[in-house]
């Protein structure tokens, strides 16, 4: 009683077409096949321009690290003079 059998989702297929028409539901796969397409090319898209933001944003702490580096040995060869 608790799961439906196979010829229970045979009739509720058979009913579904004949209530919607082929042509209807083929529509709509068609429609849900392009949005899960372009799903997966903005998650692609997202992805890399994700890693790109990342890649320049380790570059700039790497030179701002750089910059600190360099500043505090000229600090240091003032405060020698």
């Amino acid at each position: 009683m608790g799961s439906f059998s196979l010829w229970h989702w045979l009739i509720v297929l058979a009913i579904v077409v004949l209530v919607f028409g082929t042509k209807k539901l083929r529509g709509a796969g068609g429609d849900l096949g392009a949005a899960v397409k372009n799903f997966k090319t903005s998650m692609k898209d997202g992805e890399a321009e994700a890693q790109k933001n990342a890649d320049a944003l380790r570059n700039d702490i790497h030179g701002e690290a750089r910059r600190v580096d360099g500043e505090s040995e000229s600090a240091r060869s003032h405060d020698k003079v």
